[in-house]
């Protein structure tokens, strides 16, 4: 197996609405609010799946309650 296999290709805004099932707003306020995993390459947004995934794992997208918001 090559090592170029093991690299995770970048995904576009479209793809990662897509893949979650969300809209651009959403995973724009993902990124402002709760840190979702992303990176600003010029002006467009890329993201690792891999890195979403976990992200999501870890309660990232998680509905949060009032008292969190302070």
């Amino acid at each position: 197996m090559s090592k170029d296999q093991n690299i995770e290709k970048w995904s576009s805004m479209d793809t990662i609405t897509d893949y979650l099932g969300v809209s651009r707003e959403t995973v724009l306020q993902w990124i402002n609010n709760r840190n979702m995993p992303a990176h600003k390459v010029g002006r467009l947004w890329k993201f690792k799946i891999s890195e979403v995934d976990e992200w999501i794992r870890s309660g990232g997208a998680a509905e949060k309650s009032d008292s969190e918001d302070l």
